[in-house]
């Protein structure tokens, strides 16, 4: 009785440390998921062609299972709101251990540790896209859709900073992000969440049976980095990870790299959607929100006209092809 005693007050230590953490939250931490090892840096990869108007990017990240940490591939899913934007999950050090914080869906970006995880997602807000009147529109200075097909799209590049950034994927501790949550940020967290979608949740259990994702037989190089459909890591619709040192790409000058080691997006564009302080923040649409489950219908936010149950459900560890565009591919 003393030792299980012990144990609780081990684990209520543990969970009170985490919530000192910056931006952390109850919603937010998952339980039970205390490691002592930092996980790998980030990959260097090519982000895949967005296969549908209207469906949005979910970075890739690393998460932990019975045989230490694994890859979750970066992919495109649809939202499951109108107006619902994806704050990625990320690791923090705290009370001794590395712990994760689950991503959500909400109508502005959260704190994601500062984690620059490409593709719009630079640390601080997202900038390769914003809502506009119920329809999403892309970035393409940013994420990589085919404007033959996808007709929403501007180009802001002044959100591009062509600087070499590092690759650490955890907050805190040793060799961690030093970031803490905005004001904004902040405000977000107590915004209404919507979990990981049913889609995504399988996304990240394909990638936990995927032995070739495990970091101890790809040694933070995956076969797979991405795909532009969850859960589906054919070579076909995937991206291998890449050396860092080919980051500097060609894609880097003209803007449409996004990602560590090459240019990524800068957290200070006036088309931050972090929310707040933009006249084009990504918080427009919420009025119009539809509830339709995105994860079962294969359409996005917007396009459907029937109801389906509430997506996401409560996922334990709830985050974190198409024709060729002529600007090439970005990557991170």
């Amino acid at each position: 009785m003393r030792a299980i005693r012990f144990i609780s007050l081990l684990l209520l230590s543990a969970f009170a440390s985490v919530l000192a953490l910056p931006g952390a939250s109850p919603a937010q931490v998952v339980v039970g998921v205390a490691i002592h090892v930092a996980p790998p840096a980030l990959p260097v990869y090519e982000q895949p062609v967005c296969p549908h108007a209207g469906f949005m990017w979910t970075p890739g990240y690393w998460a932990y299972g019975e045989a230490g940490y694994y890859w979750v591939p970066g992919t495109w899913v649809a939202a499951p709101r109108v107006g619902f934007l994806w704050t990625p999950g990320y690791w923090a050090w705290g009370g001794g251990v590395y712990m994760w914080h689950g991503g959500y869906w909400g109508p502005h970006i959260g704190f994601y540790g500062g984690v620059n995880y490409g593709f719009g997602y630079g640390g601080v807000g997202f900038v390769g896209g914003r809502w506009n009147g119920g329809v999403f529109a892309y970035n393409s200075a940013v994420m990589h859709v085919n404007t033959t097909v996808i007709h929403n799209t501007y180009v802001d590049r002044t959100v591009v900073n062509n600087t070499t950034v590092n690759r650490t994927s955890f907050n805190g501790g040793e060799g961690g992000v030093k970031a803490e949550p905005t004001a904004a940020e902040r405000s977000a967290e107590h915004e209404e969440h919507t979990a990981a979608t049913h889609e995504q949740s399988e996304h990240e259990h394909a990638a936990s049976t995927n032995t070739s994702l495990r970091a101890s037989e790809n040694h933070g190089q995956p076969a797979v980095a991405a795909t532009s459909k969850a859960g589906d890591f054919s070579a076909k619709n995937a991206t291998a990870a890449k050396p860092a040192a080919h980051s500097n790409s060609a894609n880097s000058a003209n803007g449409k790299s996004s990602g560590n080691g090459g240019a990524h997006a800068s957290s200070a564009s006036k088309n931050d959607a972090a929310g707040g302080a933009s006249k084009n923040a990504a918080n427009g649409g919420t009025k119009n929100a539809s509830n339709a489950d995105a994860s079962k219908g294969s359409k996005p936010a917007g396009q459907s006209k029937k109801n389906g149950g509430r997506a996401g459900g409560k996922s334990k560890s709830a985050h974190g092809g198409g024709q060729k565009e002529s600007g090439g591919k970005p990557q991170r």
